[in-house]
């Protein structure tokens, strides 16, 4: 991680809500899921809400051998957002604890605040990351040959 890497850094990030973004295709197995409303789902706002800080520290990161992948998530879901709609959100960097990062994370609608919150992050190698996930499947493959 660069020295540029601070409390204090800001971003803003913009989507338009698509349909494939709402309650229905979070999970279309579930016949409950398929029959809720067209709104932008929870799970998909969480998502966009950590591509923001992901976008608001990549560039001082060494990317893409460092990484940084989510590990807590504190957030409201306020108001609902229909497909078509943009959304933004504005994230910030309040604390760097080593490779602990936590942001403060907002996301408006255009009429709504529609959610708020803290979500944190922590730095990893990429390589290191993987190696460990191919030890995991190997330790599971063995003990199904067992």
């Amino acid at each position: 991680m660069k020295d540029s890497l601070q409390p204090g850094l800001i971003y803003r990030h913009q989507f338009v809500i698509p349909l494939s973004k709402t309650v229905p295709s979070l999970y279309p197995e579930s016949e409950e899921f398929i029959q809720m409303p067209e709104v932008f789902a929870t799970g998909f706002l969480v998502g966009f809400l950590e591509w923001a800080c992901i976008l608001c520290i990549n560039p001082h990161l060494d990317w893409p051998e460092e990484q940084s992948v989510g590990t807590h998530i504190d957030i409201s879901h306020e108001a609902a957002t229909p497909p078509g709609f943009e959304v933004m959100a504005d994230v910030e960097l309040i604390e760097v604890d080593g490779k602990r990062l936590v942001f403060s994370v907002e996301a408006h609608d255009g009429i709504d605040l529609i959610s708020k919150g803290r979500h944190e992050r922590f730095i990893i190698s990429k390589n290191k990351f993987d190696q460990r996930l191919h030890e995991k499947h190997q330790s599971r493959d063995n003990d199904v040959l067992i």
